[in-house]
Parts: structure tokens; C-alpha cells; sequence
């Protein structure tokens, strides 16, 4: 697990400056996912010593503060259905609005969402769509169906990433089939277990954070992949097409969650406003390439990735969370999950 330090502009030249610092902040973050130059801008802005763990996935997360590491990082950054688990979990600590002068900077269809209505343990982060680009040099026929993930073409078997998320795996698999998510119909339960495994046949790998550079590289022909990712892959060089599948695709929001024994409390909240800042969001949003829900972030953002294909999906696009399964539900997906990754 990669660490990263931010640092102000006197810590890189004196040993004593961590002494000096007002305090610190613990941040568990996805990979690859905020530029640094965001966190030493913080550092130096508040005085604040930074420190940031990553994961990369939602279940990751949950494990490792199930684990023993709640109460050593003062906020994280899970997904939308992710928020609802850890605050069921007794994970999240809460907070009000008034305690972030910015908090009128949230875009108003993110405040009362179902998985933290009012937000009183989060704040808006980033939001996209999962769901799969094809290399073009390799196959250049329809990509407008999930079955060129759950069903591939000849010319696609055996060159395929899947995301290693449980979650947003068997979610579009769900889809596909055209079955509910969360169901707990054993039928339905067979037919989603026998498409995932006869699936695996056609599948090269499993991996979230080689999602993007796989593709680049050529190692696979095709990928689920989120939508900034397939952005910052074309960006690469890479010749490949972000899908629109007839079926659906997923679509998330990343949030910045307080968490319970916050070791910091003051200066997550502090990390949390600066967040809600409009150009902070957006350099978030520049350097991710997923769309920030934070009022006026747009000003801010580079044309190529305010205007990026993957953003801008077609107006009819279905698109659905992932949902949060009752616990006796989730232990039926977890077993189909177990017996994929086998």
C-alpha cells in the first residue's frame, strides 16, 4: 500500500517542521485518484501535516477498517452504496452543515441523497459510470451491449479485464440478465452465478487498479473500466471506445466520509470544506477526469475533459446505483463472488 506526504513548502527543508504543525489529517483514499499538488496545497494552507493510505475497492475499504483500522484515518473516500454499509456498520460520525462554511457549494441533487439524506457524514467527491471500453485496432464491430463482457466476440476472448469489485462486477452482470439487483430468487441467483462463471473462461484478468493501464499497454483488448480511467486511457494513446451498453451502466459518487474516532476531527472537517471549494473540486476533476458535484467547479475545468466522450453519455442512457444489499442478501452474492474469484 502506497503512502503518500504532504508537506508545506518549509517541511522540505526543515526536519523540525512536523513539530511546528498545527495538527494532522489521516486520509484513506482510492489509488490514483487526487493530485498531489492538491495536498500540498492543503498542507500548506492550513499547516497540516497529511498522510494518505490507498485501496481499490469499496469491499477493500470496509475490510480493512472491519480489520482493526477504524480510528486510525480521520476520513475516506467510499462509494454511494459503500456510505450506506459504514454508516450501518456504526463507522461514520456525523456533523452539520454549519460546521462547513461550504457547504452550500454542494449541487443541490447531491444533498439529499438516499444513502446519506441531508449529508450529515459526507460530502459530494467525484462521480462517473462504470462500464467497459473496447480497443478499436482489435475489434471494431457493435459495443452496444454487455455482452461483450458476459458473451465476448472471438476476436475478444481471452483479452478482457474485469474489475476486481464484487459490487460493480455482478451489478452489471445483473443487468445484463435483466434480473433486480439484491434478489434473493434462487433461480435468478443460479442463472447470475452460471453467466459470471462461463464468463471467466473469456477473461484474461481481474484487476481495478491495472483497469486503465492494460489497456494501454495492449495486455487486454477490452476492459470494464471506469469512465475516467477510459479517458485518461485514450489521453495515453490508447485507441479504444468507451461503451454505452442498451442493458445499462452503473453510475456512482465518490464521497468524503467522516469517520467514527476521527483522530483529527477539526481538520477532517477542515479537509472536507476545503473540498467544497469550486477550483479545488475541479482540479480533482482535471486530474481524475470524472465530474465534480460542487457548484461552480465548471469555470475551472480544462476544455478536453469538461467536453471528454466518456462524460457526456447520450441523453437516453440508462444508468443505476449500485444498491446496498440486506445482509442476508449479501451473503449469497458474496459466496457467488468467492466461487468467481477461485
Amino acid at each position: 500500500m502506497k503512502k503518500l506526504l504532504a508537506t508545506t513548502g518549509l517541511a522540505l527543508l526543515s526536519l523540525t517542521a512536523a513539530a511546528q504543525a498545527e495538527g494532522k489529517l489521516s486520509i484513506y483514499h482510492w489509488f490514483e485518484y487526487i493530485p498531489q499538488e492538491l495536498l500540498d496545497k492543503f498542507s500548506e494552507e492550513y499547516d497540516v501535516e497529511v498522510t494518505m493510505d490507498t485501496f481499490d475497492s469499496n469491499e477493500a475499504l470496509l475490510a480493512a477498517l472491519k480489520a482493526g483500522k477504524l480510528g486510525s484515518y480521520d476520513v475516506a473516500v467510499p462509494g454511494d452504496y459503500m456510505v450506506k454499509i459504514l454508516n450501518s456498520e456504526g463507522m461514520l460520525d456525523t456533523f452539520e452543515a454549519s460546521e462547513l462554511s461550504n457547504f452550500g457549494n454542494i449541487q443541490d441533487q447531491w444533498v439529499d441523497v438516499a444513502f446519506d439524506p441531508g449529508r450529515k457524514s459526507s460530502i459530494p467527491y467525484q462521480w462517473g459510470s462504470t462500464s467497459f471500453s473496447v480497443n478499436r485496432d482489435v475489434f471494431d464491430g457493435s459495443i452496444d451491449s454487455l455482452s461483450v463482457i458476459f458473451d465476448p466476440p472471438e476476436e475478444l476472448k481471452g483479452k478482457i479485464n474485469v474489475l476486481d469489485t464484487a459490487g460493480e462486477t455482478l451489478t452489471l452482470a445483473s443487468l445484463y440478465l435483466g434480473i433486480p439487483q439484491c434478489t434473493s430468487d434462487r433461480d435468478q441467483l443460479k442463472e447470475l452465478n452460471a453467466l459470471v462463471q462461463k464468463a471467466k473462461a473469456s477473461w484474461a484478468s481481474f484487476g481495478s487498479d491495472v483497469a486503465k493501464d492494460v489497456l494501454v499497454s495492449g495486455d487486454a483488448a477490452a476492459g470494464m473500466i471506469w469512465s475516467g480511467f477510459s479517458a485518461k486511457a485514450r489521453a495515453e494513446g490508447a485507441n479504444i471506445e468507451y461503451a454505452f451498453p442498451k442493458e445499462g451502466m452503473i453510475v456512482w459518487m465518490d464521497n468524503v466520509v467522516l469517520l467514527k474516532d476521527a483522530p483529527n476531527r477539526d481538520n477532517a472537517l477542515k479537509f472536507m470544506n476545503f473540498l467544497l471549494e469550486p477550483e479545488n473540486a475541479a482540479a480533482v476533476t482535471n486530474y481524475a477526469q470524472y465530474t465534480a458535484g460542487v457548484k461552480g467547479a465548471d469555470e475551472f475545468l480544462d476544455p478536453e475533459v469538461k467536453n471528454s466522450p466518456e462524460s457526456n453519455p447520450p441523453a437516453d442512457q440508462n444508468g443505476v446505483f449500485v444498491e446496498a444489499c440486506p445482509e442476508e442478501v449479501q451473503v449469497l452474492y458474496d459466496a457467488i463472488w468467492t466461487n468467481l474469484k477461485k
